[in-house]
C-alpha cells in the first residue's frame, strides 16, 4: 500500500509542477502557477503523514517505509532545483526567456557544480537517515523497524560512491589535466600572424 502512495506522490509532484508551469507561462496566470508550485511540498507532507500513520497503527516498517524516507530526503534536497530547472526551460520555450545555463564539461565551474550536487545528496541522506532513525525511536521495537536500519548503510554507500565518482573524480581530473582549450585557440591565432 505504501509503495502506491510513494508512486502517487511522485506522480503528483510532476503533475503539480507541470500544471504550475503551464499556468505560469502558456496560460499567462503567474499567480495560479505560483500557487500550484508552492503546493508541491504538500505532497511530501502527505507521504510523511501516511507513512507515520501506517507505523503508528502497528505496521511493520518495511522497505517501503525506508524508501519513503529516501524519497522525502531526495524531494526536500533536490526538489527546489528540479523546479528551477523546469522553470527556466518553460520560460525559454513559452515566454522568450534566456536559454538555460549549461554547466561546462571541464573547468572550475564544473568542479563547483559537482561538489554542490554532492552537497545536496548529503542533505538528502541526512534527512532520510533522520527520518529512518526517528521512526526507529518512535516505534521503539527493533523487530518492527529492522528494515529502517538496513537502509541507513545503503544510503551511506550511495553517498560515498557519489563522492568518489563525481566531485572527487572531477576535481582530480581538473588538477591533473588543466583546462587548455582557450590556450590552444590563442596559440593557433599567434601562429597565423
Amino acid at each position: 500500500m505504501l509503495i502506491g502512495w510513494i508512486v502517487g506522490c511522485e506522480i503528483a509532484f510532476w503533475v503539480l509542477l507541470a500544471a504550475g508551469l503551464l499556468a505560469r507561462y502558456p496560460l499567462r496566470r503567474p499567480r495560479a502557477g505560483a500557487v500550484l508550485l508552492a503546493v508541491t511540498p504538500v505532497v511530501d507532507l502527505v507521504l510523511l503523514v501516511v507513512a507515520g500513520a501506517d507505523l503508528s497503527n502497528g505496521g511493520v516498517a518495511g522497505r517501503a517505509h525506508a524508501l519513503a524516507a529516501v524519497y522525502l530526503g531526495f524531494s526536500v534536497a533536490f526538489g527546489p532545483s528540479l523546479v528551477r530547472w523546469a522553470d527556466v526551460r518553460f520560460a525559454q520555450r513559452f515566454a522568450g526567456g534566456p536559454p538555460p545555463r549549461v554547466v561546462p564539461k571541464r573547468g572550475p565551474e564544473r568542479v563547483r557544480h559537482e561538489w554542490r550536487e554532492w552537497g545536496k545528496a548529503v542533505l538528502a541522506a541526512a534527512i532520510a537517515v533522520a527520518l529512518l532513525q526517528g521512526g526507529r525511536l518512535w516505534i521503539d521495537d527493533p523487530r518492527r523497524t529492522e528494515a529502517l536500519q538496513g537502509m541507513t548503510g545503503l544510503i551511506g554507500l550511495v553517498v560515498g560512491v557519489w563522492l568518489v565518482g563525481w566531485p572527487v573524480w572531477v576535481s582530480v581530473v581538473e588538477l591533473l589535466t588543466p583546462h587548455t582549450i582557450g590556450r590552444k585557440q590563442s596559440r593557433s591565432k599567434m601562429k597565423r600572424r
